[in-house]
């Protein structure tokens, strides 16, 4: 039985940046992933903003910031356009593959083991210690940690098998489809491009990525309990879409996304839990590269303290819970409030906001200041009083 101070299990971004924090404070980390390749399937649309670059001090590489956006294009279900244009670069475009691989390098470099085709099937607690049996490569692995972290994604098991109960209700689930598209023509190759509708994605959008001028990631979330699925409603946006439809397809990728159903307590004795296994996803677009890496952050300065303290409690741990709400998890309240807003809209109420707003009040409306974003919805929609109403009811 081998000996760590720490198991991360997942080698996503939440376990990755976790791993690496974790080993340069000098603790014995040990990575596992079920994959046989880190950075594949991805089940995103790759995008991250220059804000995350910055709060996480990552300084962007062509190697896998494939694409600088400067903003974004927001389509009404007539095609009437609303756009966000920035002066400079505001994200990239990620090869999420290439970005996954640097990560781990990284975590490699500053200490931390990290072995692929390890799937973690058995954990138990055992006098302040917890036993764990993997199997990798077909052969049963036992190892012996004094702390774990669950970052294995939405269908997490590790923090079920240790008594955390992450499952969620369906509304609060995202289906998503995405293909990687070549040799196709779409406008704004420089702007994330979101298309809107009750027709076109049920609870959700459609969106498009772009990778280079003729390359985008091209998919689609929809609410977990539409009744057609996901890959319907992205083959009939496709097949109307001439630019589209003439591409071909070069990867496929799917699943769920969290889109609610927040953790009040992402612990446990011997367990901390970040990323999408600790529902730590923006509700609204259902990003979560850089929340994940934040969530893993804060649990990994929890996790050093205690080491330092020697205490590995729930009690200890869940000093993580009151980080987290205070840095983020607050404010995705809020944004989940908003999401609520969104899916009272009808059709023609996006069409009515298409006609009446600006790319300006757009980033007033996403921002975190209420009276501002309640500012601009009562002085331009003064003329559709039922639509203010709705908006203005999940702004309090």
């Amino acid at each position: 039985m081998q000996e760590f101070d720490v198991l991360v299990v997942g080698a996503g971004p939440a376990g990755l940046w976790a791993s690496d924090k974790l080993a340069k404070s000098g603790l014995k980390v040990l990575c596992l992933d079920k994959k046989q390749e880190i950075g594949v399937p991805k089940r995103c649309a790759e995008g991250l903003g220059l804000g995350w670059f910055n709060r996480l001090g990552i300084k962007p590489d062509p190697a896998w910031a494939v694409q600088a956006i400067v903003g974004a294009g927001l389509y009404a279900p007539s095609g009437k356009k609303i756009e966000m244009r920035f002066d400079s670069t505001s994200g990239y475009v990620l090869e999420r593959r290439v970005f996954e691989k640097h990560l781990a390098r990284d975590a490699s470099e500053s200490g931390a083991i990290i072995r692929t085709k390890a799937n973690v099937f058995e954990l138990e607690r055992k006098d302040g210690f917890v036993e764990v049996k993997s199997i990798e490569s077909g052969k049963v692995m036992d190892y012996k940690v004094r702390l774990v972290m669950a970052c294995d994604g939405v269908e997490t098991l590790t923090a079920r098998r240790l008594g955390v109960n992450t499952t969620m209700s369906l509304k609060d689930y995202d289906s998503g489809y995405q293909y990687e598209m070549t040799n196709i023509d779409f406008e704004g190759t420089d702007l994330i491009n979101l298309f809107f509708g009750s027709d076109v994605a049920p609870r959700g959008y459609v969106w498009i990525f772009p990778k280079g001028e003729h390359q985008a990631n091209v998919g689609i979330g929809i609410g977990g309990t539409t009744e057609k699925t996901a890959k319907y409603y992205l083959d009939k946006f496709i097949a109307g879409m001439p630019g589209l439809a003439k591409g071909s397809i070069i990867e496929v990728n799917c699943g769920c996304v969290p889109v609610g159903g927040f953790l009040d307590d992402m612990t446990a004795d011997n367990l901390l839990i970040a990323g999408d296994a600790a529902h730590q996803v923006n509700p609204i677009h259902g990003g979560g590269i850089g929340l994940a890496m934040e969530g893993a952050e804060l649990a990994s300065t929890i996790a050093i303290k205690a080491f330092k303290e020697n205490n590995f409690s729930h009690d200890f741990l869940k000093q993580y819970n009151g980080l987290w709400y205070e840095q983020r998890g607050n404010k995705l309240k809020g944004v989940l409030k908003k999401r609520m807003m969104f899916e009272n809209l009808k059709d023609e109420d996006f069409e009515t906001l298409a006609i009446s707003i600006t790319g300006d009040d757009v980033m007033k409306l996403s921002s975190g200041d209420l009276i501002e974003a309640s500012g601009v919805i009562t002085k331009k929609l003064i003329k559709h009083p039922g639509l203010v109403k709705i908006m203005l009811k999940y702004l309090k």
